[in-house]
């Protein structure tokens, strides 16, 4: 069957400072190659619309695929199905992905009969299912919604170590990077994640289950990447120290040669330094550590099970090891002046990177059961971390030039001109090879971070809207969050417990 598999256009964040490869959707490629298949992928964050809709007339897909992993691109897609439907009434056009998981039978309900299936849980299990199975008989498919009826919870893959990405699948490889690590691939190491943060939906997917890639595929992956540069888009990297150092021992036994960047907590960096020490020494350059808070009452709120004090040890520790440390804040919409103030001057206090993000009450998070009735919108745009969809304690206008303005000040220390003449080099480098996306990146700060841009995009007409949140008495009971079930989540030795 031909089918063509569509990642949605870059949200705000993306537009500066990373564009990442669809790696989930070149791992449902791949899957789809392995059962006969012909697969095509356009990627709108490196295509225009036209491309789509040249790729519908000359590739004549069966089934359209979309990956649907961030509720500001529900839109979006709805859109690009009704293009799809046009063009080709009878193809199957299907969404899956992260986010739509959670709001499966909503988007059906809404999307104007644009969406024919949605895909809950991990695709390469569940999209080789849809394209096996009758039509009429889809509902029956674990995993997927349709407005038939509801299947079976979907099943989990029995191993990370395939399909690996099928990255020939993707033809402008060159403009993906994030920072100045330009070009970067992605690879993923490890599924799941066995903390609870209240604001986070990863353990909520995965049944708060954690699987491990063997090392030795890992390094065969590592092997066959072209790219120099490569993000490890693991929600907690290196959780388990032994996993880490004998993927190590892979990429030293290859003689790999790459920088990397890595996600993980402050806890686990406090916990195993050896293993952050080794892969500084086979080229990590950068690490991201989710802060989330300055105070132990932001922590408690978030569940994050970790004090100020740890945290801030957790960077001294990077520091002496060398890696460059990117942090994330989560902004509240209850902050005054004087809160923005003592962020800008913490911020402004030490070498690490820091970045601001909106606390968001997401479907499939625990604070959408407990803040979601306090939404002031539910425009599914307006859902991407960078705008506040609760009540602002200031005028919203002021909060957006509150928030603006610290983003700007954090931005001016690294990308300032001072900044700038650090990374001159780099700069150059990049040119001489072609290399312009973090070029780019340098001057659309302002453009892309405005706040009268962020304020006025609360006033546009809304077509598509979340759901409305349940009021019911109370906390669901934490399972009932989970898309995949406990019944399929493959049984490990190394699964956490970090109970409530």
């Amino acid at each position: 069957m031909r089918v063509l598999l569509v990642h949605p256009s870059a949200l705000m964040y993306s537009e500066i400072f990373l564009r990442l490869e669809p790696i989930g959707l070149e791992r449902v490629g791949a899957a789809l190659l392995r059962h006969g298949h012909d697969v095509r992928i356009i990627d709108l964050q490196t295509e225009q619309t036209k491309s789509y809709l040249g790729a519908l007339r000359r590739f004549q897909p069966e089934c359209v695929m979309f990956g649907l992993n961030y509720l500001a691109n529900v839109p979006e897609v709805i859109t690009l199905a009704k293009q799809a439907k046009a063009v080709l009434p009878g193809c199957l056009v299907v969404a899956g992905g992260h986010s739509v998981s959670f709001i499966a039978r909503h988007l059906l309900d809404t999307c104007q009969e644009a969406i024919d299936a949605v895909a809950r849980g991990e695709g390469e299990t569940v999209a080789p299912r849809i394209l096996a199975t009758d039509r009429d008989s889809l509902h029956e498919v674990p995993g997927v919604v349709t407005r038939a009826g509801t299947g079976p919870p979907p099943a989990m893959l029995p191993t990370l170590d395939e399909p690996l990405p099928a990255r020939h699948l993707l033809p402008h490889r060159s403009r993906y990077f994030i920072g100045e690590l330009d070009p970067c691939a992605s690879v993923e190491f490890t599924r799941g994640c066995p903390w609870d943060c209240s604001f986070c939906s990863a353990w909520t997917f995965y049944g708060r289950s954690y699987r491990r890639m063997s090392p030795d595929v890992a390094g065969h992956e590592l092997a066959t990447i072209r790219e120099p540069n490569v993000f490890l888009v693991d929600d907690v990297a290196f959780i388990k120290p032994d996993h880490g150092m004998a993927i190590a021992d892979q990429i030293e036994r290859r003689r790999i040669r790459k920088r990397y960047y890595l996600e993980t907590r402050a806890d686990v960096l406090l916990r195993h330094p050896e293993v952050f020490r080794r892969w500084h020494r086979l080229g990590l350059t950068y690490m991201f550590l989710g802060m989330e808070a300055l105070d132990a009452e932001g922590l408690d709120l978030f569940h994050k099970r970790i004090s100020p004090d740890e945290n801030i040890k957790a960077l001294e520790i990077a520091r002496k090891i060398g890696i460059t440390v990117a942090v994330n804040l989560i902004a509240d919409p209850g902050w005054d002046a004087e809160q923005f103030r003592l962020v800008r001057e913490w911020a402004l206090s030490v070498p690490e990177i820091v970045h601001l993000t909106v606390i968001t009450p997401y479907p499939g998070t625990e604070i959408w059961h407990t803040q979601a009735q306090q939404l002031t919108s539910l425009d599914y745009r307006l859902f991407d971390i960078q705008h506040a969809v609760t009540p602002t304690r200031l005028p919203l206008d002021e909060f957006y030039r509150e928030l603006v303005a610290t983003q700007a000040v954090l931005n001016r220390k690294h990308l300032g001109v001072r900044a700038l003449a650090g990374t001159a080099r780099i700069v150059a480098g990049h040119l001489a090879h072609g290399q312009t996306n973090f070029v780019r990146m340098l001057w659309k700060f302002p453009r892309v971070y405005n706040a009268e841009r962020l304020h006025a995009e609360h006033s546009r007409p809304v077509t598509f809207r979340l759901p409305e949140p349940s009021r019911g008495p109370g906390r669901p009971h934490r399972r009932e969050l989970y898309v995949h079930q406990h019944q399929n989540v493959p049984q490990h030795d190394d699964t956490h417990s970090h109970s409530a």
